[in-house]
């Protein structure tokens, strides 16, 4: 399934919600979903920095396609970077570069999170992105 269909699949999920309080408890039920990150990679080298909860993210390339574990201190966190490795996990570099995370905008994650979950939300984009950028320039 391409990003896209993954972000669609994403927006209608969130459409059944018409109040903030069950999005966000949905995204506390997709937290549970998070492939668990390594506990040697739950350290300051891979902490995202700008976040202002605790956020691990680590990433490794297998077979071209770059697989992403993460965890966080925070169950809302949790569930966005659930979201974020639904549609990039198992994606090739130059795909996560080039995704437009629509569903973001669409179902108005960014505007109903705090002005430092936002900014925290841009920081786990940036690191993913930067990760692929990395992998990319090894190829």
């Amino acid at each position: 399934m391409g990003t896209d269909a993954i972000q669609d699949e994403i927006i209608e999920e969130f459409s059944i919600f018409d109040e903030w309080l069950d999005k966000y408890n949905y995204l506390i039920e997709l937290s549970k979903t998070l492939p668990e990150i390594d506990q040697a990679h739950r350290t300051d080298n891979y902490v995202i920095k700008g976040c202002q909860s605790r956020v691990w993210l680590d990433a490794e390339m297998t077979d071209g396609k770059v697989y992403f574990t993460a965890d966080s201190d925070a169950i809302i966190t949790k569930g966005i970077i659930a979201l974020l490795i639904r549609v990039l996990n198992g994606r090739t570099p130059q795909e996560i570069l080039d995704t437009d995370l629509y569903f973001i905008d669409e179902i108005g994650l960014k505007e109903n999170l705090s002005p430092t979950r936002a900014n925290g939300l841009l920081s786990m984009i940036k690191q993913m992105r930067m990760y692929a950028l990395a992998y990319n320039s090894k190829k």
